[in-house]
């Protein structure tokens, strides 16, 4: 075994695998860009070094800066989590030119399957089921409009490099192919470098169903079971479980030796996962989707049922250990379910969110496992990727194991920062998720049943109560009535207080419910029902949900209205950094025209003209950092012609 590993990465799978070092009484080495200099991963490795720049391409995405914080500290061996250099088959020849164990697969092995065209070959050369779809590299946009053309609308444009749903296009009119085609293309070479594009049929309500497959040095290889990851939003996982309810034994043994010869096919080595499109109606026509070299987010549940630490055994397999097990050794107890916790906001289209974490609680132990890279302090940016940590339950039986996830959500408090954790409790009690009637396209259909549109009435009057207790006075002695929110007046019976409190929209409130306020809580009790929140500074929690109460000066708002008067003021939908800006003062833009876009946590989104008229101002440029409803530019409305 390893004395010491270099870990290439950040958040919470640079805490989780320093944990199972840490076990293996094995020396962690942490790295950090200068946004992570306090982060928890940093604190809980034995040594940190620093990388870099806060961008990732000058930090974490840095083989030449990681190469030699590994030579400093004695690593001899590098971990790469998941995410940035992780599938890089170029960082993996690196560590081993540099002399260091990579803690994955062979490089060519990386390179092979990370072509999702090549790798399609090859494992359908080795009897795995693909999906029907476009063979070769390099097609033109025209060659891609009529392989499209010939496998039949709908069609999924995927590109060739990179996964995670990144410039995946569903098109379903083939009319739009042109359009879609550039789109994808652009995605693509923004985030992979490479924007060559593959087309495949598109299965309708399809299932997503992976198989985790674990391999040696020795030429062993076995797998571990798999895992339902059908509930997605815009292509990216969002809930995980294992086992699948759609899977008989016949079925999951056959898809898992399908992995099996796929891991084979390319030389696998340590841990990896082969996904597959499964048709709800017909399970026993499953195809290779593709398979991710490395270490997947949703391994906890995995792990949860096989009993199996799978960072304990692709340290071992790197060490050249072989696996102790066969495949009949390998069985499946009970029901594991992981939430994926997110920096978003499910009420404004589930923008990237940022902020402080001013309260964090994060639940633990019987059947519950938290993953987290979080700690009270903690600034979430718009620089990375916006996972913050995973919940994972486990049961007996999965009815259980939804319970479990649920209740732990509610626990589950990040107060500074907003998060999807009250929408995914609520997904996982649809009725249709409880039933196991799942598609990659549920999450969509019902998206609008999962997202409150009301704040509640308690929210208010918790938020007042925290408001009149900060006003009151503090300690013994006289106080001037004058200075004191008891409606006191001259000459007259006292008058309600009232608090003017901005949620989503600007609400005057008077208390009228009784009320508690502690450092860390309020509760208030409304028809005699009790309502206990989460506080921290402005902010309130409850069941995974959080509400940010903001002053509201009535007097500010009308100036800036004033100020704008005919004129729509855009703003930034969510922190981040303004990319490409399209317009200049003066220009005259048509209604839906793109002007500006914004980035944030890999995510980006178009600023269009509300309708047509001319720039009166522009106040930002490519690289300009912007906070959330910063103005980013005023459009004066164009004058209606008169006939």
């Amino acid at each position: 075994m390893f004395e010491t590993v270099l870990v290439a990465n950040r958040g919470e799978i640079a805490v989780r695998v320093i944990r199972t070092l840490r076990a293996l009484g094995v020396r962690s080495v942490a790295v950090f860009s200068d946004a992570d200099a306090d982060a928890r991963h940093v604190r809980e490795a034995d040594t940190a070094v620093r990388i870099g720049p806060a961008p990732a391409a000058e930090s974490y995405l840095s083989a030449e800066r990681l190469l030699q914080a590994a030579a400093r500290t004695g690593a001899q061996a590098v971990h790469p989590g998941y995410g940035f250099l992780a599938e890089n088959a170029g960082f993996a020849r690196a560590c081993e030119e540099a002399g260091l164990v990579f803690i994955g697969p062979p490089a060519d092995a990386i390179s092979l399957m990370g072509d999702k065209i090549r790798a399609k070959e090859t494992v359908e050369a080795a009897g795995v089921p693909v999906v029907p779809g476009s063979s070769g590299s390099g097609l033109t946009d025209a060659q891609l409009a009529e392989a499209a053309r010939g496998i039949g609308m709908p069609v999924l444009l995927k590109p060739s490099a990179g996964g995670g749903g990144k410039g995946m296009r569903l098109v379903r009119d083939a009319d739009r192919l042109t359009e879609e085609i550039a789109a994808a293309r652009r995605e693509a070479r923004a985030s992979f470098g490479d924007d060559t594009l593959l087309v495949e049929r598109w299965i309708d309500r399809p299932r997503h169903i992976e198989i985790q497959v674990l391999a040696d040095g020795h030429g062993n290889v076995i797998h571990l079971g798999e895992r339902e990851c059908s509930l997605q939003r815009r292509h990216q996982k969002i809930i995980e479980e294992a086992p699948s309810v759609l899977l008989d034994e016949e079925t999951r043994a056959a898809m898992g030796e399908a992995a099996v010869q796929a891991a084979r096919s390319c030389g696998y080595r340590g841990a990896g996962t082969v996904e597959f499109i499964v048709p709800g109606g017909d399970p026993s026509s499953y195809y290779f989707m593709e398979m991710n070299t490395r270490l997947q987010v949703e391994h906890p549940v995995t792990e949860l049922v096989t009993g199996l630490d799978l960072v304990e055994w692709q340290l071992r397999v790197a060490a050249g250990e072989r696996l102790p097990y066969a495949q009949e050794d390998i069985t499946l107890t009970g029901h594991a379910i992981e939430a994926r916790l997110c920096a978003e906001d499910p009420s404004r289209g589930f923008l990237p969110s940022g902020g402080t974490v001013l309260r964090l609680r994060e639940p633990q132990g019987d059947g519950v496992r938290t993953d987290s890279g979080l700690s009270e302090g903690t600034e979430v940016g718009s620089l990375y990727d916006p996972m913050l940590s995973k919940v994972i339950a486990h049961g007996p039986d999965r009815a259980t194991a939804l319970r479990k996830l649920r209740a732990a959500l509610a626990e589950t408090v990040t107060l500074g920062v907003q998060t999807n954790a009250g929408f995914l409790r609520r997904l996982l009690a649809h009725p249709a998720v409880a039933a196991g009637e799942l598609d990659t396209g549920l999450v969509e259909r019902v998206v609008d049943e999962l997202v409150p549109t009301d704040v509640p009435e308690e929210v208010f009057e918790a938020a007042a109560a925290v408001r009149l207790d900060a006003l009151r006075p503090k300690g013994a002695g006289w106080t001037d009535p004058f200075s004191v929110p008891s409606g006191w007046r001259l000459g007259g019976e006292p008058k309600p207080v009232a608090f003017h409190l901005r949620v989503t929209d600007p609400v005057a409130y008077a208390p009228r419910g009784t009320h508690t306020v502690a450092e860390d809580t309020v509760a208030v009790t409304l028809d005699g029902v009790r309502h206990t929140f989460h506080r921290a500074a402005d902010w309130l929690g409850r069941d995974g949900d959080a509400w940010h109460v903001r002053d509201h000066d009535p007097v500010a708002a009308s100036l800036i209205r004033a100020a704008h008067s005919g004129a729509d003021s855009l703003t930034a939908p969510m922190p981040g950094t303004v990319t490409v800006v399209k317009v200049a003062v003066g220009d005259e833009v048509a209604a839906g025209q793109s002007l500006l876009v914004v980035e944030a946590m890999k995510m980006e989104h178009v600023i269009s003209a509300p309708h047509a008229g001319t720039v009166t101002e522009l106040d930002v440029t490519p690289g300009t950092t912007v906070a959330m409803d910063q103005v980013l530019a005023v459009i004066a409305p164009a004058e209606e012609e008169t006939v």
